[in-house]
């Protein structure tokens, strides 16, 4: 949880830097998490004929999904930074399976072991490390 709440709350939308494969990932996991409780009661509610409370959640789904898609990108961004990357390349998803199935290897890759051009390993940086 504290790594979604780093993204979230000390980088919203910060595009610069690096970020740990952990980072990545922990957000992900509580990002999916958060949002996906909306979508299987929406979704349940249409499919009981309480098409109001359907939308209601759904709406919500919506807007809790928009709200987290810019520190999504802003760490993916960062990911891609550490495993020496422009963040232009998650463009690459644009291009159907292949894009997703390279973003996945490249978010899954150990990062550069030192500095980049992107800036300091995030693993030496972090205390107790």
């Amino acid at each position: 949880m504290e790594w979604f709440l780093k993204v979230v709350r000390d980088n919203y939308a910060n595009f610069g830097g690096r970020a740990r494969r952990k980072e990545f990932w922990m957000y992900y996991l509580f990002q999916i998490l958060l949002i996906l409780p909306f979508y299987v009661l929406a979704f349940a509610f249409m499919q009981s004929g309480n098409e109001t409370l359907g939308i209601v959640f759904m709406a919500l789904y919506g807007l809790v999904a928009l709200a987290l898609f810019i520190p999504f990108l802003a760490v993916a961004v960062r990911r891609l930074h550490d495993v020496g990357r422009s963040g232009w390349y998650y463009l690459i998803a644009l291009i159907p399976l292949v894009g997703s199935i390279i973003l996945l290897v490249w978010f899954a890759t150990e990062g550069d072991v030192g500095d980049n051009e992107y800036g300091p390993d995030p693993k030496a940086v972090e205390p107790g490390h």
